[in-house]
């Protein structure tokens, strides 16, 4: 096993030092509102782990951007339905049982593409942490409710406020968004969301309070 990375804390790499230790395939959730660094921390987790871990977003389930315009939901894109819970669950699912001869391929989203990708990531029978992050994985409405009972632990991660929003206003502007429109959608639909999801901290094992 690959000795923790110095960007992973200790604490945390403690933790997963132990879902290692059972001797089967631990799901590990790491949630928290839009940009709060879900992906930064699994990404840490990752690399400190290179041999044992793959990380398997949620957010490889949002529904399609033709759907989501054919819906009318556009507009809300990053809300609960707006993801194909039922299919993130079924993955889970998977994931936590694996056959001993089965890959298992989980979706993408590609920011660049404003799509998921499936068929993405693969997942070997033999690896023994699976990491995935998201907004809702402790949202017990639309369809996300069964998500919490299949994490060995859940982590949550909470910021300062005023970073995640400065954080989140520059990664639209990243991916296109003018500058004025990147900070009406943070503060505007994202914050909605972010509402939501810090009401779920409560179920989680620990919180994540990153600098």
């Amino acid at each position: 096993m690959t000795a923790p990375a110095t960007t992973l804390d200790r604490d945390l790499a403690s933790r997963v030092e132990r879902l290692l230790a059972t001797g089967r395939r631990a799901v590990l959730g790491i949630a928290g509102a839009p940009g709060a660094g879900k992906s930064t921390l699994a990404a840490q987790v990752a690399a400190a782990y290179p041999d044992a871990a793959v990380v398997v977003p949620m957010d490889g389930f949002h529904l399609a951007q033709t759907e989501l315009e054919r819906l009318g939901l556009a507009d809300r894109k990053g809300a609960p339905d707006t993801f194909d819970a039922a299919g993130f669950v079924a993955l889970l699912r998977r994931l936590r049982d694996p056959h001993p001869d089965e890959v298992v391929y989980a979706p993408e989203y590609r920011r660049d593409l404003r799509n998921g990708v499936a068929g993405a990531i693969r997942v070997a029978p033999d690896v023994p942490l699976v990491v995935t992050e998201g907004n809702y994985l402790l949202l017990d409405t639309h369809g996300f409710a069964p998500v919490a009972g299949l994490l060995d632990e859940a982590w949550f991660v909470a910021p300062d406020d005023d970073l995640r929003l400065a954080r989140l206003v520059a990664r639209h502007e990243a991916f296109g968004k003018p500058a004025d429109a990147a900070h009406a959608w943070a503060h505007g639909p994202d914050e909605r969301n972010a509402r939501l999801v810090e009401a779920t901290a409560g179920r989680a094992d620990v919180v994540v309070r990153p600098a």
